[in-house]
């Protein structure tokens, strides 16, 4: 531990490195939408008391809402959104949101989606809307009847000038599973696809059921999520992916921070000694190779000890839409390969 500590010492005394202008989903993905005060925009109320988040179960499929009107849906600020009919123009703002419209059986219907919505392949045919700044002429020129985004990733003077010209806009905000999951049904509901809807998320829960059963009784080690490395960002409760995290069998080393994007020092990190450190890795974002390997550095640490520096595919637990599934089963694979190795037996 000496070695660790005189590393520390290194580390902090040394120049502080120029932050690199680095585009990547993770940024944008953290990155929190400042709703001023005043008029909500057009299609919506704006309620007189902030919007109570819904806590379900993961696995119970409660209903999105109740006494709502069939044809009204409340988005993640709690405004409120009627459409008289399903549209059959939509864009979309996020890949999570493409892929969920995709998933529950949309296609002709996306008529516009972001620069990094490379799945499924049909995704990459679709008219392309800019990302973290929208291009608002590209997104008035397709029509659309319904705009779909996550509340981070879209800035206040483009969500009033969105109102000006009366285009609805609905907006997501997950930050649990069950918040993934629900999204899928009430897009369902709002583009006219509730069995396909139903059945991407029952899909997805049944699956959650078996891999928990599988789970059960079983050690917990302790995994960092190294979101970013510099400044060390990573993810804490109040996330999705720390309940992914919880729920393939491990701790989270950031599961005492009080944000769910925390900043946290190598101090920390050396004092929780994480058994498993995990780097995003991907074509839009992911931590190259050369940050990865200078974590090796900090050679008390235990998952250097077992040499447990290990990747995940960024698009499958960086966003939060139905192949959730998939981020799951990569991170058990991981830290409990043998349950999956056994299930794929039981099945054949």
């Amino acid at each position: 531990m000496s070695s660790d500590v005189a590393r520390v010492r290194d580390y902090r005394g040394a120049k502080e490195r120029k932050r690199r202008a680095r585009v990547g989903l993770v940024f944008l993905t953290i990155a929190l939408l400042i709703v001023p005060a005043g008029d909500p925009p057009f299609g919506f109320s704006d309620p007189s008391t902030p919007m109570k988040r819904r806590q379900q179960g993961i696995l119970t499929g409660m209903p999105f809402m109740a006494n709502v009107a069939p044809r009204t849906f409340v988005d993640d600020l709690g405004r409120k959104l009627y459409l008289a009919e399903p549209p059959k123009r939509i864009v979309s703002l996020a890949p999570s949101i493409t892929e969920i419209l995709f998933a529950i059986g949309l296609d002709q219907e996306i008529v516009g989606v972001t620069e990094f919505c490379n799945y499924p392949p049909a995704a990459l045919d679709k008219p392309k809307v800019g990302y973290s700044q929208p291009n608002l002429e590209a997104i008035v020129a397709l029509r659309p009847e319904l705009i779909v985004a996550p509340k981070s990733f879209l800035r206040v003077d483009l969500l009033n000038r969105l109102e000006q010209l009366k285009i609805p806009t609905f907006l997501l905000d997950p930050r649990t599973v069950e918040d993934i999951l629900t999204h899928v049904q009430v897009l369902g509901r709002m583009v006219g696809r509730v069995p396909e809807s139903l059945k991407v998320s029952e899909n997805v829960r049944k699956k959650i059921t078996r891999l928990s059963a599988r789970l059960a009784g079983r050690p917990r080690p302790t995994l960092l999520f190294v979101l970013n490395t510099d400044p060390l960002i990573t993810v804490g409760p109040g996330s999705y992916i720390h309940q992914l995290i919880e729920l393939a069998g491990a701790r989270n080393a950031a599961e005492r921070a009080g944000t769910p994007y925390p900043r946290l020092s190598i101090e920390e990190v050396l004092r929780r000694n994480p058994e498993f450190l995990l780097f995003p890795t991907g074509r839009f974002e992911g931590i190259p190779q050369a940050e990865q390997d200078q974590w090796r550095r900090w050679t008390s640490l235990e998952a250097v000890k077992r040499n447990q520096l290990v990747q995940i595919n960024s698009d499958v637990l960086n966003r939060p839409g139905p192949r959730v599934i998939e981020g799951l089963e990569a991170l058990v694979t991981i830290l409990h390969p043998d349950v999956l190795e056994t299930a794929k037996g039981q099945e054949k």
